[in-house]
């Protein structure tokens, strides 16, 4: 446990560099793991896990960019088959997920090339520029007895007993891998989807009070990962300040699961849902947006378009009965997203095989 420092900034265009004691003060949690891991990959994957336990805890909002959560690395390369650990270095300045994994392959393969040399690596602490690609040294890296530590006679020992261990552990929230088996098995979904939906718990606590309102847990998902997402992004809010509740997102689903609107349609739906916090019914009443499935309507409307498309019509004759799929598509646009796809299909595979 630490208090966060100035820290340094450098402006290579200008030649300067500046001191920021804007967080001057809080407190941070500095978490040091072992040095067990082999690949850049596994870093990287085990800075995601801990991000995520963070953020469900609730203790951080996980935000590399923004400085709430960061990673130093340490690094070193040995010959295949030695026992001990190479000479370190330690990488700072890395601010993502992406950076990280550059950072460290870098620092792999410039360590390799100066051992490969017959070179020696100096312990160092290294910057990691991004836009070059490389990193560069900032100092020597210090011992332990560099630091003069002493004991701070301000600050008591802190005793942890096996009691409040267990109390805490039993007080503790679902962590985001509990969490991730749970919505595999108790909703059947992939591990894609379980992954992408608990990245963040609102976002978790949100796809659970949709599932509770309607009984269709993959559909919910693929709504929730797709079409919801993108109005957070376009809005720039997340699922908390969002105007679309889990109400109005499974009334929505079902509008598309009983064929009341398209599924085309109802992307445009759920913008203006979140544009204005309307829910699906009124939007699809008051835009005339409801699904077209008369077969006299729709039949006459596909009469025009193989009218218009005689040479698709004979090639599809021919036997390229893929040009279904372009003629459905013909028929959306002309009812602007508003025909039953299924029923116009249908439609067609009747008029082209007299």
């Amino acid at each position: 446990m630490e208090e966060d420092a100035g820290k340094n900034i450098h402006d290579e265009s200008r030649g300067r560099s500046y001191i920021d004691f804007n967080r001057a003060g809080v407190p941070l949690l500095e978490i040091v793991s072992e040095p067990d891991m082999s690949t850049s990959g596994e870093a990287v994957a085990y800075l995601r896990e801990l991000r995520l336990i963070l953020v469900h805890l609730g203790i951080s909002d996980g935000n590399m960019e923004q400085g709430s959560f960061r990673c130093d690395a340490n690094i070193s390369v040995r010959p295949a088959g030695a026992a001990g650990f190479g000479t370190r270095t330690e990488l700072k300045n890395m601010n993502s997920f992406r950076n990280v994994q550059r950072a460290l392959d870098h620092e792999i393969q410039r360590q390799s090339a100066i051992i490969d040399s017959g070179s020696s690596v100096v312990q160092e602490t290294l910057s990691w520029n991004a836009i070059l690609g490389a990193t560069r040294p900032m100092r020597s890296k210090e011992e332990s007895h560099d630091y003069r530590y002493f004991p701070d006679p301000d600050l008591v020992p802190v005793v942890i007993d096996e009691a409040w261990t267990a109390t805490v552990r039993k007080n503790l929230p679902e962590l985001p891998s509990a969490r991730r088996r749970r919505f595999m098995d108790l909703y059947g979904l992939p591990t894609y989807d379980a992954e992408q939906l608990t990245q963040e718990p609102a976002l978790a606590d949100y796809y659970e009070q949709c599932v509770s309102l309607l009984d269709a847990p993959k559909d919910i998902s693929n709504w929730v990962m797709s079409e919801l997402t993108r109005v957070m992004h376009e809005t720039g809010v997340d699922v908390r300040g969002l105007k679309i509740t889990p109400a109005m997102l499974t009334d929505l689903i079902s509008l598309v699961k009983a064929g009341t609107v398209s599924g085309l349609a109802a992307k445009d739906v759920i913008t203006e849902m979140a544009a204005t916090g309307r829910n699906a019914s009124s939007i699809v009443e008051e835009l005339g947006m409801a699904q077209v499935s008369d077969e006299t309507e729709l039949k006459a409307l596909i009469l025009g378009i193989i009218e218009a498309n005689p040479g698709q019509v004979t090639k599809y004759r021919q036997g390229k009965t893929q040009l279904l799929g372009f003629f459905v598509g013909e028929a959306m646009k002309a009812s602007k997203g508003r025909a039953n796809p299924k029923v116009a299909g249908t439609i067609i595979r009747e008029l082209l095989n007299p």
